[in-house]
């Protein structure tokens, strides 16, 4: 989807996806060490960021929308954590490599052809050693209806991410139904695909 799609969603002036942090992330964030360095992917408005920011770690936020960022940095302020913000195309421009203790990426879809290099560039800004957690929409999620895109090619096969993650250390992985409530767009039963990975 667009960046000029993703910044006419996040005009809105409530949180599309409301201010409190994905459950998948919130449960697993003690996989992370303390006082880390994260890289949050397509972060949006800033909730994953901002509730790992009040846990103590240095957080950076990328995502191609401006008008995310812009809330992520109000909702940082809000909650008196310090947050960086990156304005960036994560499929068409490279993040520095090697810089990261940890990533997370939260129902950040691309289409097909660019999923890949996504992760790829996800994958390559954290050390080795360090942490990636993720939950996105299966491609089971189009019969859903709860949420995440209308159409099966911004979705995911779990089989082309064991695949992209294969050279790692998978502490996790789930492919199944979760019950999400975030804000006014994931709204209930939905399909899922986690992982925890060590670079």
């Amino acid at each position: 989807m667009s960046k000029k799609h993703w910044n006419d969603q996040f005009s809105e002036a409530y949180y599309i996806y409301g201010e409190d942090p994905n459950a998948f992330i919130k449960e697993n964030s003690n996989r992370i060490p303390s006082h880390s360095s994260i890289g949050c992917f397509a972060e949006g408005e800033g909730r994953n960021a901002v509730y790992l920011a009040g846990l103590g770690h240095e957080v950076t936020v990328y995502d191609q929308a401006e008008e995310g960022l812009n809330k992520a940095r109000q909702l940082a302020d809000k909650n008196k954590v310090t947050i960086e913000t990156k304005a960036i195309d994560l499929v068409q421009e490279k993040v520095a490599q090697n810089q990261y203790d940890a990533a997370i990426l939260v129902f950040g879809h691309v289409p097909k052809n660019g999923q890949e290099t996504f992760f790829t560039n996800i994958f390559n800004s954290v050390k080795p050693g360090g942490y990636i957690l993720f939950e996105v929409y299966s491609e089971d999620q189009f019969q859903y209806k709860t949420g995440g895109p209308p159409t099966i090619e911004n979705l995911y096969d779990p089989a082309s991410i064991l695949n992209w993650i294969k050279e790692y250390k998978c502490l996790h992985f789930y492919y199944g139904e979760a019950v999400r409530n975030e804000g006014s767009k994931h709204t209930g039963l939905c399909h899922v695909i986690q992982g925890i990975v060590q670079k």
